[in-house]
């Protein structure tokens, strides 16, 4: 049987035994859930020579594992109903595409899937151990710490860490994908995942107010949209499963979305999510780093590794927002505004561009309200999910919050749209607006001179 498989740039063709066994995740049942599982642990291999094709690997010699390579280990975690990850297979796929490296999928089901979730979290030391052994037995054959990285998803995570405990924290990495809360919240360091447990360890926290971990466990830490409620995801308990599930998913899809490369997700270190969404950390790096580029979430964030191991202590958190689907990024601009009201103005302000072709992308910009005083600049954060090549109209909206029987009206002597991530594009301007309350003003920006108000932030 000829199997062939592509990749990004890479044709290849495998002849595989017919008589061989193709391994995959185990896949048990709701009655599974109910009577409880014992413990066993799988080790499914897979490779470019077997991306599609799974070896297990047990005491018998593999004919894929190749030491010298980078070793990746998938972790899953609680799994309540018995049913494989849905995401395992992509991030299978996804993690071969950029780069030759071995892939072992940690298949704990079998004492993963049970209704007592309590019952799942004591077994995950358990794990750790039989993984420890695994890896012991790649170092014999050849293999580095330096290239072994874990990737652990909820409960997966707290196994990665107990896992780089035992080799005093001298792994490459792990990558903590919303690490359990319940039941490891408030534990001392030795009893989940911590910043020693790897030489960098990177944590995306997408549901710190239910199923995730509140506090920093990494090297640098991750908070989509704060950490909290996700864009796109179920409000209310009567969406059934996905109200509980799809906030602590989405970090694994964030992740999946870096090796996608379609963008770059962007993320600003900040003390918090306020004091990002009031635009204070638009800049990375401190001192002679101070033009250091911001971290990037995901696969890609360990080209922060070199700057935060200078840090003391080395760790940092970074806060970002994204769309409420793939690929998830946000375009970042500052909308500057000097008003000339005599009397201060309290508000929020939306914000629209539009290009030639009628392609909008709106930012909302409503997180607290606005102080506008006269003559004063205030800069705002907008957000926005696209990026368009050319604006050739801007909306301006201004709101106090009250819906009706309000003609309150901001007068603007100057806008400025500048973009974070690309200084180098030119800055729009206009000048002398008047916004009624509620009403959308739209108009044609013209370019910012180049001197003057660009370079000293003055009129």
């Amino acid at each position: 049987m000829l199997r062939l498989c592509c990749f990004i740039g890479l044709m290849c063709s495998v002849k595989s035994d017919p008589a061989e066994r193709c391994d995959s995740i185990t896949r048990l049942s709701i009655y599974s859930a109910f009577v409880g599982t014992g413990l066993k642990v799988k080790q499914l291999l897979y490779t470019r020579q077997n991306p599609d094709c799974a070896e297990m690997l047990d005491s018998k010699a593999s004919r894929y594992l190749n030491v010298t390579r980078r070793t990746t280990f998938i972790i899953h975690g609680y799994r309540p109903t018995g049913s494989p990850p849905i995401w395992l297979a992509e991030l299978v796929r996804l993690l071969l595409a950029v780069e030759d490296m071995n892939i072992v999928v940690v298949d704990w089901n079998r004492g993963a899937t049970t209704f007592v979730y309590h019952h799942a979290s004591g077994k995950t030391k358990k794990v750790a151990e039989i993984l420890k052994e695994r890896i012991d037995q790649m170092l014999k054959d050849g293999a580095s710490l330096d290239s072994i990285y874990m990737i652990g998803v909820s409960l997966g995570a707290h196994i990665s860490g107990f896992v780089g405990q035992m080799y005093n924290g001298t792994l490459g990495r792990i990558t903590g994908l919303d690490p359990a809360g319940p039941l490891f919240n408030g534990k001392p360091p030795e009893d989940r995942l911590d910043p020693t447990d790897a030489q960098f360890v990177d944590v995306i926290h997408s549901d710190t107010d239910a199923l995730g971990f509140r506090e920093t466990l990494g090297n640098i830490d991750f908070y989509p949209n704060g950490g909290l409620d996700q864009p796109g995801c179920p409000k209310t308990i009567f969406s059934g499963l996905q109200y509980f599930k799809c906030d602590h998913q989405r970090s694994v899809y964030l992740y999946l979305s870096s090796l996608k490369k379609n963008c770059n997700i962007t993320a600003y270190p900040c003390n918090s999510y306020r004091d990002y969404r009031n635009g204070k950390c638009v800049s990375c790096g401190e001192g002679a780093n101070r033009t250091l580029s911001c971290p990037l979430l995901g696969y890609y964030a360990d080209k922060w590794k070199n700057y935060l191991t200078q840090k003391n202590p080395p760790e940092t958190k970074a806060f970002f927002d994204t769309s409420d689907k793939e690929p998830f990024c946000m375009h970042h601009y500052f909308v500057d505004i000097i008003t000339w009201n005599e009397n201060m103005r309290k508000g929020s302000i939306t914000v629209k561009l539009i290009d030639q072709a009628g392609n909008s992308t709106e930012s909302k910009i409503d997180h607290e309200p606005t102080k506008f005083q006269k003559y004063h600049q205030v800069s705002l954060l907008a957000r926005f999910d696209q990026e368009l090549e050319k604006v050739a109209k801007i909306s301006l909206e201004f709101s106090t919050g009250t819906l009706i029987g309000s003609n309150c009206k901001l007068k603007i002597l100057r806008m400025r749209l500048r973009s974070i991530a690309q200084p180098e594009k030119p800055h729009l301007c206009r000048y002398d607006l008047v916004l009624t309350e509620n009403t959308e003003t739209d108009f044609q920006p013209i370019p910012c001179p180049r001197y003057g108000d660009v370079a000293s932030g003055k009129l």
